[in-house]
C-alpha cells in the first residue's frame, strides 16, 4: 500500500512524503513519470532498477529520476518512508543546465545531506515555503544533483563585485514590497539569476541568509504595526505575508524573545 502527503508545493516544486507498506522481493510493474525528481529515504530500504541499472535506496543512499524513464521497485525488507522533491523542467535546469543524460542516478547521502533533508522536514512544518523553505532545499538540491550531473553546473561564482550589486537589487525588491519579492524563485527571476546564486550572494554578502534578511524586514514592520496600535495580529500576519498568526507569533519571538502581544504593551505610550 503506497500513501504520499504533500508538504509543499510552488509552481516550481513540490515536497511529499511517502510511504510504502508492501512486502515484496518481485519487481513491481514498469512506472514512467514525468518530472525530474530526488528521491530520500528517511526510514526502511528497497530497490529500484531503471535505466539499465540497479540500486539499494535506504538512508544513505538517494537517487535522481528524470521524465519519461521507466522504474520498477522491489521492497524485500517491508515499507519504507520516502521524500520525493519533483522539480519541473524550469528548476531543473536552473540547478543542472542542459543536462540530457545524467552520469548516475544514484546520490550518497553523507550526514550533511541527511541533515539538510532532515531540516527540510522541519521547515515545512513552518509554513514559511517561499523563502524558508525553498532555501533549504536549494541547497539540498544543489549537492544532491552535484553527484549526477557531470560538467559544471550553472551554479559557480560570479564575477567580483556582482555579489553586492545583487544583493544590493534583491534588498530593494523587498524593501520596496515587489511583487516578485513574495518568493525567492520570483525574486531570482527578476534579477536575472539562478535562485541558489542569489542565496549564496546574501550569505557571502551580509552575512545572513535571505531569508533571515526578508523576515528582519518584516518584523520591522511588524513593529511599526504594533506601535501604531495595531489590535488584529490576524490582519497584521496576512498583510506581511505570514502564513498565519502563529507563523507571525513564532517568527517575532524567534528574532525577538517577545511575542508580537507584549511588544505592543512594551512599545504602547506611558503616561508621563
Amino acid at each position: 500500500m503506497l500513501s504520499a502527503t504533500v508538504l509543499a508545493t510552488l509552481p516550481d516544486f513540490s515536497v511529499t512524503a511517502v510511504a510504502c507498506r508492501d512486502d515484496h522481493s518481485r519487481w513491481s510493474q514498469a512506472e514512467v513519470r514525468d518530472d525530474y525528481r530526488v528521491v530520500l529515504v528517511r526510514r526502511g530500504r528497497f530497490r529500484r532498477r531503471a535505466a539499465g541499472a540497479h540500486a539499494d535506496i535506504d538512508p544513505t543512499m538517494a537517487y535522481v529520476g528524470v521524465p519519461g524513464e521507466e522504474e520498477r521497485f522491489a521492497h524485500p525488507a517491508g515499507g519504507d518512508d520516502c521524500t520525493s522533491i519533483g522539480l519541473t523542467p524550469a528548476l531543473w535546469r536552473v540547478m543542472a543546465g542542459d543536462v540530457t543524460r545524467l552520469a548516475t542516478q544514484s546520490v550518497y547521502v553523507d550526514a550533511r545531506l541527511d541533515l539538510a533533508h532532515r531540516r527540510l522536514l522541519a521547515t515545512a512544518r513552518t509554513g514559511d515555503i517561499g523563502y524558508a523553505l525553498t532555501e533549504e532545499l536549494l541547497g539540498l538540491l544543489a549537492t544532491a544533483i552535484g553527484q549526477v550531473v557531470s560538467g559544471p553546473a550553472p551554479l559557480g561564482a560570479q564575477a567580483p563585485g556582482t555579489e553586492a550589486v545583487l544583493v544590493a537589487a534583491a534588498r530593494q525588491a523587498i524593501s520596496e514590497s515587489h511583487p516578485a519579492s513574495e518568493g525567492l524563485l520570483p525574486l531570482a527571476e527578476l534579477l536575472g539569476v539562478s535562485p541558489y546564486r542569489l542565496s549564496r550572494s546574501f550569505t557571502r554578502e551580509l552575512g545572513v541568509s535571505v531569508t533571515r534578511y526578508r523576515n528582519r524586514v518584516r518584523v520591522g514592520r511588524a513593529l511599526d504595526r504594533l506601535e501604531g496600535g495595531e489590535t488584529s495580529l490576524g490582519a497584521l500576519a496576512a498583510d506581511l505575508g505570514f502564513a498565519d498568526q502563529a507563523h507571525l507569533c513564532r517568527t517575532v519571538r524567534q528574532y525577538l524573545g517577545r511575542t508580537p502581544t507584549a511588544l505592543r504593551r512594551l512599545l504602547a505610550p506611558r503616561a508621563p
